[in-house]
């Protein structure tokens, strides 16, 4: 029979971080950050004191040893406190990228960073996007060599989430530089990871962004100028990068899915208190059918894509502990994750939106950040969405199929 709920430690887990939220993440502290442009001051250091940072490594690393059904009721309560989506960014960057790197990374890179990450003292993000590539993995240029016991990195990075907060907090991002030539029709081969520390000589912040949404968090570009990693730095091993880099994106990709979940249950709820007390014509809009369909329906796909997400959170633990799914096998319902919940949360919003007016379409309404941080993963943050229909194709029919090979 299958089992349908959390364990009572993940049960305690959500209700200690659900009032923590309710404290610390309220709608007016929302408003504030996405106004300033800034975290809440201690806000990473309280959310280090409740062990989110990189959650998901082992404790013998010095994480929470969180399972990813764990990490995901996290990912949800803060999207649904924070609707503006920029709390959850700093979250999941660190719990998926965070845990590709520590799992991968040399005793020093942990020590120096990941660990420092883990006590909110520094940041690990993720920085492979270039100005040439972002899916097409083939048209990326920076470039590492091995001189010595160094590697000499150059090429830019940009579009990266949390550049001037690694900045501030001495961190850095898990990069993939190319190291070797592809062969024909394997572009995936020849890159290989590193982890850069953004306060290393050579690395110089090219871009500051004034993204739409998610303005609590920074976004960035950087270029790479002779930058000189000592080779511990590097991440798993020679020309073995671009699986790490999946690895990262699975983990990256289950998060969003589950904060998206948390966005849309917020704004289902917030709108439902609307349509109950706004009348029209003598009585609550909320009695006409016309808003009754919309609610129903967003109702239904949201409890469809919960039980997807947690499913999935699911099956990578299996995955993890018992290897009783391969890689791909889990890929393909990360990919589902990623390809229907930011969709699908953009659309509650904006039903929400709707059914409120033209108090909707002003500040005020809390729920025009969560349109604008959400809309940054319908776009292509952590993977486009016809990427995820590729990944889901290629399962479904088999590699011979894919149209690009």
């Amino acid at each position: 029979m299958v089992e349908f709920s959390f364990t009572e430690q993940q049960e305690m887990f959500r209700k200690i971080l659900h009032e923590w939220c309710q404290k610390n993440l309220t709608l007016e502290k929302v408003r504030e950050m996405d106004t300033k442009g800034m975290m809440p001051p201690g806000i990473v250091k309280e959310m280090a004191n409740l062990g989110l940072h990189i959650m998901t490594a082992p404790q013998e690393h010095g994480g929470t040893g969180a399972d990813w059904v764990t990490a995901c009721i996290a990912a949800q309560e803060l999207g649904y406190h924070d609707i503006s989506i920029a709390i959850p960014v700093f979250f999941l960057v660190q719990s998926s990228w965070g845990f590709a790197v520590d799992r991968h990374c040399t005793e020093r890179v942990r020590k120096e960073y990941v660990n420092k990450a883990m006590r909110g003292e520094g940041f690990v993000g993720i920085a492979t996007t270039e100005p040439g590539g972002g899916s097409d993995v083939a048209a990326f240029k920076s470039t590492g060599k091995k001189e010595g016991n160094e590697w000499i990195i150059n090429g830019e990075k940009i579009y990266i989430s949390g550049t001037e907060e690694a900045v501030k907090m001495d961190g850095g991002f898990f990069i993939t530089v190319r190291t070797a030539p592809a062969p024909p029709r394997a572009a995936h081969k020849g890159m290989t990871g590193f982890f850069l520390p953004i306060n290393m000589p050579g690395v110089e912040i090219t871009k500051r962004f004034d993204d739409v949404g998610r303005m609590g968090i920074s976004t960035g570009g950087f270029a790479m100028k002779n930058v000189r990693l000592p080779e511990d730095y590097m991440v798993g091993e020679e020309g073995k990068g671009f699986y790490i880099t999946m690895e990262g994106f699975d983990g990256a990709r289950l998060l969003i899915g589950a904060t998206c979940i948390g966005a849309a249950q917020r704004a289902l709820e917030l709108g439902m208190d609307y349509i109950k007390e706004r009348k029209a014509f003598g009585q609550p809009i909320g009695k006409f059918e016309g808003i009754h369909f919309e609610l129903a329906d967003d109702w239904a796909q949201l409890e469809a894509l919960k039980s997807l997400v947690y499913r999935t959170a699911w099956m990578m633990d299996e995955k993890y502990k018992h290897r009783r799914f391969s890689p791909l096998e889990v890929a393909q319902y990360i990919s589902a994750c990623k390809l229907k919940c930011p969709h699908f949360a953009l659309h509650a919003i904006e039903h929400a939106m709707l059914w409120m007016g033209a108090y909707g379409y002003t500040k005020e309404c809390p729920l025009e950040m969560g349109w604008r941080g959400v809309m940054s993963y319908c776009i292509g943050a952590e993977g486009a969405t016809n990427i995820q229909r590729v990944v889901i194709a290629r399962e479904l029919l088999g590699k011979e199929y894919m149209a690009h090979k």
